[in-house]
């Protein structure tokens, strides 16, 4: 008996300083200092306007104006882009639902853009150039397709 108590009291010494450190001083110690050197962010980019929080600066917002690509798709139900309830679609990857989203999200990209999203073979694949295209570029331009 008190050699198992010989090999547990280190064990257990060990464990119980880890368990101070990082339950503890650690995340005492990093919300200390964010919120000392980044506090703006550290209390999550908090929009003000009228001294009412009206959002975070870090949740996606809906916009359509033809100088950006696309925002952030939106998982919220109700009403798009709601801060209140923000998070992910939890939709997997076999999901028909979730390739119905996307397939609109692309008829939509095509519409808006249609010769941007136009659907093209990429030049680095080694099937698809053709040797004969290689005949105008020179050396220096040639180096990097993979044939």
């Amino acid at each position: 008996m008190r050699c198992m108590m010989i090999g547990l009291r280190p064990a257990f010494s060990t464990m119980l300083f880890l368990l101070l450190l990082t339950g503890g001083v650690y995340p005492l110690l990093t919300t200390a200092l964010g919120q000392w050197w980044f506090p703006w962010q550290a209390n999550g980019s908090l929009i003000h306007k009228d001294n009412v929080i009206r959002g975070s600066a870090l949740i996606g917002q809906s916009f359509t104006a033809a100088g950006y690509f696309h925002g952030r798709p939106s998982a919220t139900a109700d009403t798009p882009y709601n801060p209140l309830a923000s998070g992910g679609s939890n939709l997997a990857a076999s999901n028909p639902e979730l390739d119905a989203q996307i397939q609109a999200r692309v008829a939509a990209l095509r519409a808006r853009q249609a010769r941007v999203a136009a659907p093209r073979y990429a030049p680095l694949t080694p099937r698809r150039v053709p040797r004969f295209r290689l005949s105008w570029r020179r050396p220096r331009q040639a180096g990097w397709i993979i044939i």
